[in-house]
C-alpha cells in the first residue's frame, strides 16, 4: 500500500514516461492518487473449514461447498466467492481462499452458507451452481473486522438455520465452521534503490543535462504508466539520485518488467529522453550484487523498421535492499488493542435538551440524534478492537448538581471512575447525564485531550500493547485553540488519535487547523511542533446524506496515524502463535 518516492533533493522535482512531459511532478502523483484510496484496504485471504457438518445423502457423506457473501446495511446480500466442493464429509477443509477487500474503517458482515451439491453436479464450476438446486446445510455470520482483531485471525461459527428457528425454538447447532484471515503479504515488502548513471549524453548548450529518472510499469493492454520517479539533479552527466522506496505490489512481482528511463529536465516541458532500460526488480538487484553497468539505448528507427541503439550511458544500481513494512493487521495479530474513548459537548449553545430543535433532544420514537448517531457509528468499527470493551466516557462545558462548570466530567457520574461498558453503557450513561448536569460553556477541549493522553501516557509507561482513539464531538467554536494545540503537541508522542465531530451549523474553521491535513503541522506556546498528525475532523453536515460515512470519513486517516507512531518509535508487531485449521 507503499506509494514510491525519493527524498527532497536540490533542484527541481519532475516526471516522465514519454517523449514530452509535464516539468513537475503532477503527473505521477496524480495517477498515484488516483489509484489509492483513503482509509485502509488490504486484501484478505479467507480460509474455511467445518466440522460435525449435517449429513444430507442415502449412501454417503455430504459434499459440501461454502459461499461467502458480505451483507449490507439494507439486508442485501452480495456474493464475495465460493469454495471448491469437497466429496463425502462432515468435516471439510476447503483449499480455495476467498479473497475480500478489508476496509477498517467500515463494518462488514458477512454471512457463510454451507451446501450439500448434489452429486451429478460434481465436476461443474462451482460459479455456474445453482444455489437452489442444492441442499441447505446451515449458516453462521460474523463481522470481518472480528476475524482480523483475533490474535489467530481465526473465528468459529456455530452453524443454524434461520429457517427452521421460532421465537420460542431457538436455532440448533448444525455444525461448525472456522474462518482464518492472512492478509496477501506481498503487499509488506518494499524495495529500496540508489540510481546513478554515467556519460550521460549533454543536450544543453550553455550548461550540462538535468537528469532524472521515471519508472513506469507495464498493465495488461501492453501500455506503460508511470509509478515512480527521482528528483531532478541539475548539471551532471554522472548523477547519483537520492534512494527511492518501492512498493513490490505497484510492480507486480519481482519479475515482472518495468521500463526504466532518463530524461533531461527542459523547463517548457519537453523533457528529452537521454535513455532507457527494461529490467525487472529481480534483475536490478543482481545489477547492484555484481556492481554492473546496464547500457541504456534509444529507440530509433531506420526505414519502417524500429531498431535500438545502444549507447555509451550506463545505468548502475548503487543500492538494492528489501524490507518488510509491518502492516496495520500484523500488530493486531500481535495483540494490539484499539481502545476507544468519548467525549461529548454538553456547552448551552447546543440548546435544551428537552426541546426538539435541541441538538441533545433524545428522540423517544428511537431516532438518533447527531451525538447517539457518531457514538453508535464510530463504536461500532472499534469495539471489536478492544478486548474488554471498558471506555472511558466524558462530558464537558456543563455544570454538574451543586458544583461549578466542568470541563471534563465523567459520563457516568462516577467521582474516580470514567469507564462504562461497552456502546450500550456509553448512550445509557449519555442520556442519564442529560438529566443531571446543567449546559454551560465555554467550549474547552484541553482538559478531556489531556485526560486522555494522561491514560494512554500510563499505558506507555506500563509498556501496554494498546494505542488509544478519543472521539470528542462538538457543536461549537473552541475557545481555548492554542491550549488546545499545545495539549495535542504534546499527545503526539502517546499512542492517541482525536477524532472530531462537529455537529450542528458552527463556523468550524478552527477545527481545521486542527487537523494538519493541509500540510502545515501544528505548533505549541514554546514553538514545539508536532511530531505526527493526530487529529481528523469531520463536520457532521459534509457527509450527512453522502455516498461515504461519517465513519469512513472520521476513521480514513486511523491505520496511517497508528502505523506512522508505530514506526516512528521502531515498534514492532509482537509474534503470534500459528494457526492451524
Amino acid at each position: 500500500m507503499g506509494n514510491c518516492f525519493s527524498g527532497g533533493g536540490h533542484g527541481h522535482l519532475a516526471v516522465g514516461g514519454a517523449s514530452s512531459l509535464p516539468d513537475t511532478n503532477d503527473a505521477v502523483d496524480s495517477f498515484l492518487k488516483s489509484r489509492s484510496s483513503p482509509g485502509l484496504f488490504s486484501r484478505i485471504e479467507l480460509s474455511l473449514s467445518a466440522s460435525n457438518l449435517r449429513d444430507r445423502d442415502v449412501l454417503s457423506k455430504s459434499d459440501p461447498m461454502a459461499v461467502v457473501y458480505i451483507k449490507g446495511k439494507d439486508g442485501s446480500l452480495q456474493e464475495v466467492g465460493r469454495t471448491e466442493v469437497v466429496q463425502n464429509s462432515l468435516n471439510p477443509q476447503w483449499i480455495t481462499k476467498v479473497k475480500i477487500t478489508y476496509n477498517f474503517e467500515m463494518v462488514q458482515t458477512l454471512l457463510f452458507h454451507v451446501y450439500d451439491v448434489d452429486t451429478q453436479l460434481h465436476g461443474q464450476e462451482v460459479k455456474t451452481l445453482k444455489l437452489d438446486d442444492q441442499q441447505y446445510l446451515g449458516e453462521g455470520t460474523c463481522t470481518l473486522s472480528q476475524i482480523v482483531s483475533d490474535r489467530k485471525r481465526s473465528r468459529t461459527l456455530n452453524l443454524v438455520s434461520n429457517a427452521e428457528s421460532t421465537v420460542s425454538t431457538p436455532p440448533r447447532n448444525l455444525g461448525q465452521l472456522t474462518v482464518h484471515a492472512e492478509e496477501e503479504v506481498v503487499s509488506k515488502t518494499t524495495a529500496e534503490l540508489i540510481f546513478k548513471c554515467t556519460d550521460l549524453e549533454n543536450k544543453d548548450f550553455f550548461s550540462k543535462s538535468d537528469p532524472f529518472i521515471v519508472i513506469s510499469k507495464y498493465v495488461e493492454s501492453g501500455a506503460t504508466v508511470p509509478i515512480c520517479r527521482t528528483e531532478v539533479l541539475k548539471n551532471d552527466l554522472q548523477p547519483v539520485w537520492k534512494p527511492i522506496f518501492l512498493n513490490i505490489s505497484q510492480v507486480g512481482s519481482k519479475d515482472s518488467p518495468m521500463v526504466i528511463e532518463c530524461f533531461n529536465f527542459n523547463s517548457n516541458g519537453k523533457h528529452d529522453l537521454l535513455g532507457k532500460v527494461q529490467k525487472s526488480l529481480a534483475e536490478l538487484e543482481k545489477l547492484s550484487s555484481t556492481k554492473q553497468g546496464e547500457n541504456l539505448f534509444l529507440p530509433i528507427t531506420i526505414g519502417k523498421d524500429p531498431q535500438t541503439k545502444v549507447l555509451k550511458s550506463q545505468l548502475f544500481v548503487d543500492k538494492y535492499s528489501e524490507s518488510v513494512h509491518h502492516t496495520f493487521l500484523d500488530y493486531l495479530s500481535g495483540g494490539c488493542e484499539l481502545n476507544f474513548m468519548v467525549a461529548i459537548d454538553f456547552t448551552a449553545s447546543n440548546g435544551n435538551p428537552r426541546l426538539p430543535d435541541s441538538l441533545h433532544y433524545i428522540d423517544h420514537s428511537g431516532r438518533p440524534n447527531a451525538y447517539q448517531n457518531a457514538i453508535q457509528e464510530v463504536g461500532d468499527v472499534l469495539q471489536y478492537y478492544d478486548y474488554d470493551r471498558q471506555f472511558p466516557s466524558w462530558g464537558f462545558g456543563a455544570r454538574p448538581i451543586d458544583g461549578p462548570v466542568s470541563h471534563c466530567f465523567n459520563l457516568n457520574g462516577s467521582s474516580t471512575n470514567p469507564m462504562v461498558a461497552g456502546i450500550h453503557g456509553i448512550m445509557t450513561a449519555y442520556e442519564q447525564a442529560l438529566s443531571n448536569v446543567s449546559l454551560a460553556g465555554p467550549t474547552l477541549f484541553g482538559p478531556v485531550i489531556t485526560s486522555a493522553a494522561t491514560i494512554a501516557s500510563q499505558s506507555l509507561a506500563a509498556n501496554e500493547n494498546k494505542y488509544f482513539v478519543l472521539l470528542i464531538i462538538t457543536d461549537g467554536v473552541i475557545t481555548d485553540l492554542q491550549e488546545t494545540k499545545d495539549a495535542l503537541v504534546k499527545a503526539s508522542d502517546l499512542p492517541l488519535s482525536i477524532l472530531i465531530v462537529g455537529v450542528g451549523g458552527a463556523d468550524f474553521k478552527e477545527m481545521e487547523i486542527l487537523d494538519a491535513d493541509k500540510g502545515q503541522k501544528l505548533e505549541s506556546t514554546t514553538g514545539r511542533v508536532a511530531s505526527r498528525d493526530i487529529v481528523q475532523f469531520v463536520p457532521f453536515r459534509d457527509v450527512q446524506g453522502g455516498e461515504i460515512s461519517v465513519v469512513q470519513s472520521l476513521l480514513a486517516e486511523l491505520p496511517s496515524q497508528f502505523l506512522t507512531y508505530m514506526r516512528n518509535r521502531g515498534i514492532q508487531p509482537k509474534p503470534h502463535p500459528p494457526t492451524t485449521l
